[in-house]
């Protein structure tokens, strides 16, 4: 059985195409000429300029996925300023009875909590802004609930009187819903002295160092556990603290005694350590009082506190600093580079022409004659049909008298005799 022709001469698989590379720098030739010479200058600065743009672009791009791999980074804090706002309302006093026209006589129903005197607080917070802030560099508002671990309001009332409790707790949790704030609502006439303790968070998280492990080398009282551990470890080094023959153990001096409470310990045990020694920093503590026996001011009380918090809004333009260019926009500055390479060789001919021209027009005559030895010699090199295996000199070469005065000539006739006698005195 013969094979069909098909299978005899199977079709050539064409290869993947290639991309040539561009190359966009202007040639030496064109460097040279005078009357280029300013231009091309100018573009190979701005060839310059590009590649340490791309580089520091590059690098930018690196530290911003550095930075946003990071699970607290200080990249991108901000410090803000947080407003907590507390607002005391009345219900069903003596004085708001009298203005409404209702008598002190009428009794309260129990049942339902009509005419029972109460007041309610209401906690409150919000970012401030910047003035004269740009819109487009305001950051999202965000809710009073997400700025705060954890809030305890305590209440100075007598608990046989009211049994709702004195103290009243939040705490974080992702189960619980975001708030924009709370409420307090509590019966009674009489002023009632408030105690509001708030935990904020802070970014990157912040912790107090106690007095023993932070005397002696650290300035602030609030640091990461990180940066705490890295102190400590200078401060071991700077001692030479560390053992002689195992490495992974570590002396403790006078200082880090107490700390260590060992003359030695291994290094694993060091984190743990450390650890005994941070606590979360001071929280703030406001001082309130709410007398329902009068009207409310008409402002709400308010604080001005500084955090340190994520900038959700410079997040936000790194992240969209890492998003790839599209294929459209890939695709369009490659046929840019296509073009300007294209222009270049373009212009590399143009300056050869131009130059070719010139010389004839300066010399006709010696330009033909030189053009003539050129292409001679080319062809001889293509035919193999030059000078004799060994020779240097071409015949056309001999015919001119120039030849002979050239600087070589004079010491290749000294050699040339010099190998003539010896020869002569041999034979």
């Amino acid at each position: 059985m013969t094979d069909t022709p098909a299978k005899m001469n199977p079709p050539e698989q064409k290869l993947p195409r290639k991309r040539k590379l561009n190359d966009r720098s202007l040639p030496a030739t064109v460097l040279s000429d005078p009357q280029l010479s300013v231009d091309s200058q100018m573009y190979q600065d701005l060839l310059d300029m590009e590649k340490k743009l791309d580089w520091t672009i590059m690098r930018k791009r690196t530290e911003v996925q550095d930075a946003l791999g990071r699970t607290a980074s200080p990249f991108y804090a901000d410090i803000a300023n947080v407003a907590p706002f507390l607002v005391a309302y009345s219900l069903g006093q003596a004085w708001q009875s009298e203005a409404s026209g209702l008598g002190a006589s009428d009794q309260p129903n129990f049942e339902t909590g009509q005419g029972i005197p109460a007041w309610q607080l209401k906690i409150e917070g919000r970012l401030l802004e910047l003035p004269n802030q740009r819109a487009k560099d305001r950051t999202p508002p965000r809710q009073f609930s997400t700025l705060i671990k954890s809030m305890v309001v305590e209440l100075d009332q007598d608990p046989a009187l009211h049994t709702d409790g004195n103290v009243v707790e939040w705490h974080q949790n992702p189960s619980h819903p975001i708030l924009d704030g709370f409420t307090i609502r509590r019966t009674g006439d009489t002023p009632t002295k408030i105690r509001l303790v708030l935990q904020f968070q802070q970014y990157p998280e912040q912790l107090r160092v106690s007095p023993e492990l932070g005397k002696e080398y650290t300035r602030h009282q609030r640091r990461k556990p990180a940066g705490v551990i890295q102190a400590l470890w200078a401060y071991i080094k700077m001692h030479n603290l560390q053992d002689k023959v195992d490495r992974k153990r570590i002396h403790a001096d006078a200082m880090l005694r107490p700390i260590f409470g060992n003359d030695m310990i291994p290094f694993t045990v060091l984190p743990e350590l450390v650890n005994r020694h941070l606590t979360p920093p001071n929280p703030v503590v406001i001082y309130y009082t709410v007398n329902p026996s009068v009207p409310p001011p008409e402002r709400p009380a308010a604080w001005d506190i500084e955090l340190k918090l994520e900038d959700v809004a410079l997040k936000s333009k790194m992240q969209g600093a890492m998003v790839q260019a599209s294929r459209d926009d890939v695709r369009e500055l490659t046929k840019l580079d296509d073009e300007i390479a294209t222009l270049a060789q373009s212009l590399q001919s143009s300056v050869l022409k131009r130059q070719f021209l010139q010389s004839f027009a300066e010399d006709p005559s010696g330009f033909i004659q030189t053009w003539l030895s050129s292409q001679s010699r080319d062809l001889e090199s293509v035919l193999a049909s030059g000078p004799s295996e060994g020779a240097t000199i071409r015949r056309e070469d001999l015919s001119r008298s120039e030849f002979f005065r050239m600087p070589w000539v004079e010491e290749a006739v000294a050699i040339w005799d010099g190998m003539r006698i010896a020869n002569k005195v041999t034979g």
